[in-house]
């Protein structure tokens, strides 16, 4: 088995969440199931200082700050042959809600990356399942915007504490045709129609041990589906 790893910079704010990627490679690897990186060859939207959240005076590009993450062993997402994996799987951070889509910026309404959408289209269509965290589903939203695909994913949970607005996330996804349901740190949602499992990871107040146990439990759901 073999899944691709879709990145989005390095770093949560402006990238992908670190953790959440390598949380994921780790346990794919553990459970011998082989990866690729894949990332889309663009100017990142902006860069963020990580030390004060502050807006920086420079351009970076997404590929080459994803490969941070894999080191270097990545290929642009314009190059990836969907028919060459078994899954793929979507780590979180605000880069996959800028980078990939505008989703941070102008919410359901922002546009997105084509060639992000032609791949996350490319592996539904073959029937092959994808695991998107945190972040994640509102990106899956946006690629099945238009289409007939139904999928049922979570962002997250309003009965328990979170640092985002999970009902106005969730509303916007089901505004572009998806359907959102709220699942805690301690759950995921599992959409077996459609071959997609998503969990809210740090969408929620969490630490590092409690997304590596809520991004185990989704991986599993995800290996049954491989």
């Amino acid at each position: 088995m073999k899944v691709a790893v879709l990145l989005s910079g390095s770093g949560v704010y402006d990238g992908t969440e670190i953790q959440e990627a390598v949380i994921s490679l780790l346990a794919l690897s553990q459970r011998g199931i082989e990866y690729q990186c894949t990332a889309p060859d663009v100017n990142q939207h902006h860069v963020i200082n990580h030390t004060n959240g502050e807006e920086m005076e420079e351009t970076r590009n997404v590929l080459v700050e994803s490969a941070r993450i894999a080191r270097g062993e990545i290929t642009a997402v314009i190059d990836l042959e969907v028919n060459d994996y078994d899954g793929l799987v979507i780590p979180g951070g605000f880069g996959t809600a800028k980078n990939h889509t505008k989703w941070a910026f102008m919410g359901p309404d922002g546009a997105m990356n084509t060639q992000v959408r032609r791949i996350i289209r490319e592996f539904h269509q073959q029937g092959k399942p994808i695991l998107g965290l945190c972040m994640g589903p509102t990106t899956l939203a946006k690629a099945f915007e238009g289409s007939d695909v139904k999928a049922t994913m979570t962002v997250g949970s309003t009965e328990a504490p979170s640092p985002y607005e999970i009902e106005a996330i969730s509303q916007g996804m089901e505004s572009i045709g998806a359907i959102a349901e709220m699942k805690t740190l301690e759950e995921v949602s599992i959409d077996s129609t459609n071959k997609i499992v998503t969990a809210p990871c740090y969408m929620m107040e969490a630490n590092i041990g409690q997304v590596h146990d809520n991004i185990n439990m989704a991986l599993d759901e995800f290996e049954k589906l491989l």
